[in-house]
């Protein structure tokens, strides 16, 4: 089969496409013949270094669309089923191996393309709104990153919550319109959403604050976070460590909560299913879309790479097999 793979820590243009022997399965897994993946932030991390150690060669790539090609006797899932999954070994190949518990079959009536670009971003912005978050409707809200995949989703979650107020950052203004659209009632930069956060709230700030950025994001954060507040931190995408200090929080009775979509797949898998249920239905109902930015074949991953740590884009891009 053909894959993309790395012999070491690099740029885009270390990313190898080669042939590969179709893995083997073994007891409560199954096969899938891939259709699509989708890249994430966090494979640029990986092939970057930036994510721990690894084994190489490494395979990239969090989750796949596609068809069950083999399953056990016993299995829940049969030849042919289509499916999302989380892969156990990267994504960016023609054929890839998920534990059952991380495989999700998904209506016939939902393009393989939009399946692939919804089970990262969307089954955790589902969680972080309505388990981690715990937003209510009547809270005042702030998405970091909003245009990016995570962002997105987060802020369409909210909109379908009928929150009364979303506020999304963003890097460039350029994108202030895409996340309006979205469903964001104010849009503003990382250098003034402090400052704006606090005048549409009577400086009382915000409710909840979704950061997957941290760096100096995370300490203004905590400047426009409202007592009782909650921020969520899910993600570094700076590179760059948050920093708060035990006063931040204990007298203003304010919290910080973290929350990793790969730990869960890890140690509590079984987690993921209400929500993968849940944001299936609303995918396929329309309720929920992802914009597709691009779509790249296999062989072109690099250049699907480049576009992602460009952030010149809106929605997810694909890799297509």
């Amino acid at each position: 089969m053909k894959a993309i793979i790395q012999n070491e820590f690099g740029g885009a243009d270390d990313l190898l496409h080669t042939d590969m022997e179709r893995p083997k399965t073994n007891q409560n897994e199954v096969l899938i013949k891939v259709a699509f993946t989708s890249v994430n932030y966090a494979d640029i991390k990986n092939r970057l270094g930036n994510k721990g150690k690894v084994i190489f060669p490494l395979m990239l790539g969090l989750d796949v669309a596609g068809t069950i090609e083999e399953s056990s006797a016993y299995s829940p899932f049969s030849k042919g089923d289509r499916v999302i999954a989380f892969p156990k070994n990267g994504s960016y190949a023609e054929y890839v191996v998920a534990n059952e518990k991380l495989v999700f079959k998904i209506p016939d009536s939902l393009s393989f393309e939009q399946a692939a670009a919804m089970p990262t971003v969307s089954i955790l912005s589902y969680i972080l709104i309505h388990e981690i978050g715990e937003v209510q409707k009547t809270d005042t809200i702030v998405i970091h990153s909003a245009a990016g995949g995570v962002g997105s989703m987060l802020v369409q979650v909210a909109k379908l919550l009928d929150v009364q107020k979303i506020i999304g950052t963003v890097g460039n203004l350029e994108k202030g319109d895409y996340v309006k659209r979205l469903g964001a009632d104010i849009v503003c930069t990382y250098e003034t959403f402090t400052e704006e956060v606090l005048n549409h709230t009577n400086n009382e700030g915000a409710n909840v604050i979704f950061d997957s950025v941290a760096g100096n994001v995370t300490s203004k954060s905590l400047e426009c976070l409202a007592l009782y507040g909650t921020l969520v931190q899910f993600g570094n995408s700076s590179g760059k460590a948050g920093v708060f200090k035990t006063s931040d929080v204990h007298s203003s009775c304010r919290n910080i909560k973290g929350f990793s979509l790969g730990t869960t797949r890890k140690h509590n898998p079984g987690r993921l299913a209400p929500a993968a249920e849940k944001v299936l239905e609303l995918f396929n109902s329309k309720q929920l879309t992802l914009p597709i930015a691009q779509v790249f074949n296999l062989k072109d991953a690099a250049k699907a790479h480049k576009l992602v740590e460009s952030r010149n884009y809106k929605g997810k891009v694909l890799i297509k097999m």
